[in-house]
């Protein structure tokens, strides 16, 4: 996966002292779950919804992309409130996303819009559809430029001038995706999760990929400062962003609330009757090899 937040979990594999070992290539989060269903890829980081789309996957322990309260980087932008939206424009770049959308508008706003996939250009989007769904550094960049200059709505939304951005609209309705699934959940929003092959997910694999998750927090300063000349957001805004808006982990409430997700996804039918989750094993075995796509 190429997006900001994915970098703590393989910093140790591009910077550090895994570097190496495994085989590495980066791409958007629907494309990694393309590369492990076609057998291209051993393990990735996928949109949680695709482990329920892939057959005979297993998950590694306490590691994911999760949020617990609000992310940033998940944004619903709407020109008018929620509750008269008629059409949203997906960003295509992540299934996890757009599910978490659509359960959303069924059993949280109690909306049923038409749905049309776009490219991630929020401005384009928001010619063609009243909200545009945006994810990843775009939503990011979009979200700090909003910072202080916005209001809030009753429904959490946070409210801006449009002025300046090509969008004929009195105001911007700006809904955060995790923030408005924890106000009807009460439980973190997991996002992404690594996944692969039970014979490939050995408990050395599972170690090595732990190991590069807390070699990448403990080095959030330099991943952000690496970041922040791609980005053209400051370092300290984007340590915030990994520290305060982003959890790595996966414990018994984000498991709640990777279950409920699943449970309210098939209810709606965009993914088969959920299947339990299965986890790697982490007792210690020989690993011989591996690759990797996040």
């Amino acid at each position: 996966m190429q997006y900001l937040n994915t970098a703590p979990l393989v910093w140790s594999f591009t910077n550090g002292p895994l570097r190496g070992k495994y085989e590495l290539s980066f791409t958007v989060p629907s494309r990694c779950a393309a590369a492990l269903r076609a057998g291209a890829a051993d393990i990735a980081i996928i949109p949680a919804i695709e482990y329920q789309r892939i057959d005979d996957l297993v998950v590694l322990p306490d590691l994911a992309i999760a949020s617990t309260h609000r992310v940033r980087s998940l944004l619903l932008i709407a020109k008018k409130p929620i509750e008269q939206v008629r059409c949203i424009a997906l960003d295509s770049s992540s299934r996890s996303t757009q599910a978490l959308t659509r359960i959303l508008c069924a059993e949280h706003w109690k909306i049923a819009p038409e749905f049309r996939e776009a490219d991630p250009d929020w401005s384009a989007m928001l010619q063609e559809a009243d909200a545009a769904l945006l994810i990843g550094d775009p939503a990011l960049r979009f979200s700090v430029a909003m910072d202080g200059e916005v209001k809030r709505g009753s429904a959490g939304e946070q409210i801006c001038d449009p002025s300046g951005v090509g969008v004929r609209a009195q105001n911007l309705y700006v809904y955060d995706v995790v923030e408005q699934w924890r106000r009807m959940t009460n439980l973190p929003a997991v996002l992404a999760v690594w996944a692969g092959r039970r014979d490939i997910l050995t408990p050395e694999v599972a170690a090595d990929f732990s190991a590069s998750r807390d070699f990448g927090i403990a080095h959030i300063a330099e991943i952000s400062a690496a970041a922040s000349r791609e980005l053209q957001l400051r370092p300290e805004v984007l340590a915030d962003y990994l520290g305060q808006n982003i959890d790595f982990s996966l414990g018994e409430d984000h498991r709640r609330g990777l279950e409920l997700y699943f449970r309210l996804a098939a209810k709606l039918q965009l993914i088969p009757p959920a299947k339990a989750v299965e986890w790697a094993a982490t007792a210690d075995v020989t690993l011989i090899s591996s690759r990797a796509v996040s």
